[in-house]
């Protein structure tokens, strides 16, 4: 029986919380202390919006002070909440949909953790490692010992598994849709690509 993947089994529980009059150079201090790549805006214990490395791009192209501005005034507001329950296939639908990389999990006890556009393409990536269908030659030898039933499952699985990978991927390789940050040099990049499991830009993916 195939089994698929939710948003809980990949949620990140440890997140970087601020208040919407926090400044932004503040959160930039916590983002790089926490190495994270935003901020969840807290209002008592209800998330109201989330700051991410964009965010922070575009205080410094409008040139705006970060001493000066809050958290408050660059925040994306509403932010977009999954149930802990949700399968990761819908999260990936409504990420590419809506253009964003991470989403809130909360149940009726409040904030449960994040689930960034990386926490899906990883998942994707260790279940279809995990769920590999079984070569030609192996599954003659199943099929002949009557568990060619069992087969069919990890081989749906996997099938998923690259079906949720190419919602966020592009050409069905490494490059990744949306435009970011490189991880190594950290300069701005049209297209980012996978290396050693952080997101790099295409002159350090060669390096």
């Amino acid at each position: 029986m195939e089994s698929e993947l939710s948003v809980r089994d990949i949620l990140t529980n440890d997140y970087v919380g601020v208040s919407e009059s926090d400044t932004v150079r503040g959160a930039v201090g916590l983002m790089r202390e926490e190495r994270a790549s935003c901020v969840l805006v807290v209002r008592g214990a209800n998330p109201v919006g989330i700051v991410t490395e964009w965010d922070v791009l575009g205080v410094v192209d409008d040139e705006q002070d970060p001493d000066a501005t809050t958290v408050g005034d660059v925040m994306s507001s509403p932010v977009i909440t999954f149930d802990p329950n949700r399968s990761l296939t819908d999260a990936a639908d409504v990420m590419a949909r809506e253009n964003i990389r991470n989403v809130v999990v909360e149940d009726e006890d409040g904030v449960l953790g994040l689930v960034t556009q990386r926490d899906v393409i990883a998942a994707a990536g260790s279940f279809q490692a995990t769920m590999t269908p079984l070569r030609s030659s192996d599954a003659a030898i199943e099929q002949n010992q009557g568990s060619a039933s069992d087969e069919r499952a990890p081989q749906s699985a996997a099938a998923a598994s690259e079906e949720l990978e190419t919602r966020l991927v592009a050409n069905g390789g490494d490059e990744y849709t949306t435009q970011g940050v490189c991880e190594t040099c950290g300069s701005l990049a049209d297209a980012l690509w996978d290396a050693n499991g952080q997101l790099v830009c295409a002159d350090c993916r060669t390096v």
